[in-house]
C-alpha cells in the first residue's frame, strides 16, 4: 500500500497528537470491553465488531479488513466459532470460499461493549468547551475517512481515503508491526 505524505504547517503537530489520541481511544476500548474481555480478546472483539457492522464476509476479505492473513483470520474465527459467536459456511466454486457472519450471541458481545464505550466517549468528548466540540467531531470524521473507514458517500468533501478493492484498510506508516 502506498501512503501519501502531505506537508503542511500543521502535519507534524497532527502526527504528534495522533498517538496520544490513539492511546486514549485504546484505553476507552479496553475499559468498555469490561466483562466481555473475560471471554473475548480485543482482537476477537474487533472481528465481531467488523462482522456486526458490515455483515457477512468472505474470510479473505475479513483478513484484509483486519490487516492480517487469511490463515490468521481463520484461526481467530476457529476460536470464535467454538464459542458460538460466529458461524462459517463453505461456498463458491468447489466450496473454496469461506463465508463468516456473527451470531446472535456474538452480536450481544458487541452490544455489551458498545454501550459502556459510548458512555465513556460521551464523558470524555463533553469536556472540551462547546465551541470546540464540532471541530473535534469533524477532525475525527476526517481521520476516519482518510483511513478508509467511512464510505465514499459519507466522506467529508476533499478527503481521500485509503482503499483496497471493496474493503476499507487501516492506515499504515509502512512499518510492520
Amino acid at each position: 500500500m502506498q501512503v501519501r505524505v502531505v506537508d503542511g504547517p500543521a502535519v507534524g503537530e497532527i502526527v504528534d497528537a495522533a498517538p496520544l489520541a490513539s492511546r486514549a481511544l485504546v484505553a476507552v476500548t479496553g475499559h468498555s470491553l469490561g466483562a466481555v474481555a473475560d471471554d473475548t480478546t480485543p482482537a476477537q472483539h474487533r472481528v465481531l465488531a467488523v462482522l456486526a457492522s458490515r455483515g457477512s464476509r468472505r474470510m479473505v476479505d475479513l483478513a484484509g479488513t483486519l490487516g492480517g492473513t487469511p490463515l490468521t483470520a481463520g484461526r481467530m474465527c476457529d476460536r470464535l466459532a467454538r464459542k458460538g459467536l460466529i458461524t462459517r459456511h463453505r461456498a463458491g466454486v468447489g466450496r473454496r470460499e469461506v463465508l463468516v457472519w456473527v451470531t446472535s450471541p456474538g452480536r450481544k458481545v458487541v452490544d455489551d461493549a458498545t454501550a459502556p464505550r459510548r458512555g465513556l466517549l460521551t464523558d470524555i468528548l463533553s469536556r472540551p468547551p462547546s465551541g470546540q466540540q464540532a471541530g473535534v467531531a469533524r477532525a475525527l470524521r476526517v481521520f476516519a475517512a482518510a483511513a478508509g473507514e467511512i464510505p465514499d458517500s459519507q466522506r467529508p468533501a476533499g478527503v481521500t481515503g485509503l482503499q483496497h478493492p471493496g474493503e476499507p484498510v487501516r492506515a499504515s506508516t509502512g512499518a510492520s508491526a
